[in-house]
């Protein structure tokens, strides 16, 4: 081989060298590139987890009562539901009683229930209930089929029924002005006087023969 020859030879081992040594190049490029995004997605998810962290806290210090609106309104809710407390009812026995009609002989047969505020009333009435009931029957027996056909007539019951109840517990109780033309309504309780223990008068049962 002659020495014209290999000098014509080594460019082209020099160019060969060049072509090898290139794609290092490049793959530390793509390397830099894949290092890049993994710090940004990084960066991503923990600026998204802070971000809920201090939601988190904002959250639990609403529910704590750090907010003074979030807890008046609370603080509302647990006196509105106080106020409504669930009552009591105290079911009597059947009362069956002769009406006051004189054309003919009239009975009713009614079935009362009372509702109270709470348990300790009830309490109350069952040891009263002797005199209650006799009050309730004596009540009804001032009334004719007339007066208890109507619904006006059976509100006016459950009323007179309030009332007598009170009695037998030895709270006095005014007797209200009639339902006539000028009259005044009855007045309500004023104040630190003692309230009707029943709220309520609920009927079961009204038969009249």
């Amino acid at each position: 081989m002659s020495a014209a020859t290999a000098t014509a030879k080594a460019p082209k081992a020099t160019d060969a060298t060049e072509v090898t040594e290139a794609p290092p190049a490049k793959g530390k490029k793509k390397l830099l590139i894949i290092i890049a995004v993994a710090v940004l997605a990084l960066a991503l998810v923990g600026g998204g987890a802070a971000w809920f962290l201090l939601k988190k806290k904002a959250v639990e210090a609403d529910a704590e009562g750090d907010d003074p609106a979030a807890t008046h309104v609370a603080e509302k809710k647990g006196k509105d539901k106080q106020d409504h407390a669930t009552p009591v009812f105290v079911p009597l026995d059947p009362f069956t009683v002769n009406l006051a009609d004189r054309e003919a002989e009239r009975y009713a047969q009614i079935g009362i229930t009372l509702e109270i505020e709470d348990s300790k009333v009830g309490d109350k009435l069952k040891t009263y209930m002797p005199a209650i009931r006799n009050n309730i029957l004596m009540a009804l027996s001032d009334h004719t089929a007339a007066d208890l056909m109507g619904r006006e007539g059976k509100a006016a019951l459950a009323e007179r029924v309030k009332r007598e109840v009170a009695r037998a517990l030895g709270i006095e109780v005014e007797e209200p002005l009639p339902a006539e033309a000028g009259a005044k309504p009855a007045r309500k309780a004023r104040k630190g006087e003692e309230e009707l223990p029943v709220k309520a008068v609920h009927f079961s049962n009204f038969i009249i023969q």
